[in-house]
């Protein structure tokens, strides 16, 4: 199982930006220190109480250039908002510097805010995605190429540098809506799974139907999925419960927030699941959260959850958020980092 820790570099009430720099580069110097496998790197952009972290793949370089083991991954790089051609020399570049250590994970987002701040419509990211990733794709992997699509045209283009990894970096693909699964499962991506409320076993549908799309168009192997989950770990029970109390608590209210956010704007269409999202979390209980989508306990409870997780749904690796609503404070997320890898990441590896 891959473990990996998904950092959104929150930003930290009544402490500057710097602050939360330094304190989320001290996280990933430990992250590499005490070997986990993969640093994942959120994309969030005009929400200065939540995240600094709105330019991932300048993260990713600076975090190649500081370490040397620990894999890089972008959870993920919005591309719809990207230009194709620019995002794709970036991150072959991120990829020379880290000596091939990037993983490019990719999504449209679930923010139409974003969408209408950049001047782009919500209603094509589908569609801009898909053609985002196929000349992403295209200007890795051949000398050069040409293209005509709806939103972009290009004729013998040639990018520099190529990437390290050939014929790329790993990509991986968010899944959200339920069409979603069938159709990365089809293209032979991995997938990533975004856990937050409800039950893991609700998942269950939709990774069979990734996996069925995945062996029936003929690729080799079985689909791999990979979960990212709210997780908090600490030397006892009562504290790794009652240490993320308040954090958890503030990321359930701002999310039930943002999707009443997203349900007033256009472009965002009901079958996405929004609405029925929005009335789980409204009156979300601390206790109720607890028994949901989360991982939260001594490392001998997550374990013995991921373990439950694996013959489940058969994930292949986890992106834990270890600060999730970004108010944990930075002793105790460091903490939660040890414990997972010195002593959950050994019984799996």
């Amino acid at each position: 199982m891959e473990f990996g820790m998904f950092h959104q570099f929150p930003a930290l009430p009544g402490r500057s930006e710097k602050e939360a720099f330094e304190e989320g580069f001290a996280q990933v110097d430990a992250a590499e220190r005490w070997g986990l496998d993969t640093m994942w790197l959120a994309e969030l952009h005009f929400d200065p109480r939540r995240s600094v972290l709105s330019a991932p793949l300048s993260i990713a370089s600076a975090i190649a250039a500081r370490t040397k083991r620990i894999k890089i991954g972008i959870a993920v790089q919005v591309l719809p908002l990207c230009h194709p051609l620019r995002i794709a020399e970036e991150a072959a570049t991120v990829d020379h510097i880290s000596g091939g250590r990037l993983i490019f994970g990719v999504g449209r987002s679930g923010l139409p805010r974003t969408y209408e701040d950049y001047g782009v419509s919500y209603a094509e990211s589908r569609d801009r995605f898909i053609e985002v990733l196929e000349i992403v794709e295209r200007a890795w992997s051949q000398p050069s190429f040409s293209y005509e699509g709806k939103y972009y045209c290009f004729k013998n283009i040639t990018i520099a540098p190529k990437p390290l990894q050939e014929p790329f970096p790993p990509i991986r693909i968010a899944a959200a809506s339920p069409d979603t699964y069938p159709a990365v499962g089809e293209r032979g991506l991995p997938i990533f799974i975004n856990a937050r409320y409800g039950s893991f076993s609700e998942f269950a549908p939709e990774i069979r139907a990734y996996r069925d799309a995945y062996k029936a168009a003929g690729h080799g192997g079985e689909g791999r999925v990979y979960l990212r989950v709210p997780a908090y770990l600490a030397e006892t029970e009562d504290r790794a419960r009652s240490e993320p109390k308040e954090s958890l608590m503030h990321f359930y209210r701002e999310q039930a927030q943002r999707l009443r956010d997203s349900l007033s704007r256009a472009g965002t269409r009901a079958i996405e699941g929004r609405a029925e999202r929005l009335k789980r979390i409204e009156n979300l209980t601390y206790e109720e959260a607890l028994t949901g989508q989360v991982l939260v306990g001594t490392p001998e409870a997550v374990a013995a959850r991921l373990r439950s997780l694996q013959e489940e749904l058969g994930i292949d690796g986890i992106l834990a958020e270890l600060n999730c609503g970004g108010l944990i404070r930075h002793q105790q997320v460091m903490t939660a980092l040890r414990l997972l890898c010195e002593e959950v990441m050994p019984q799996f590896h």
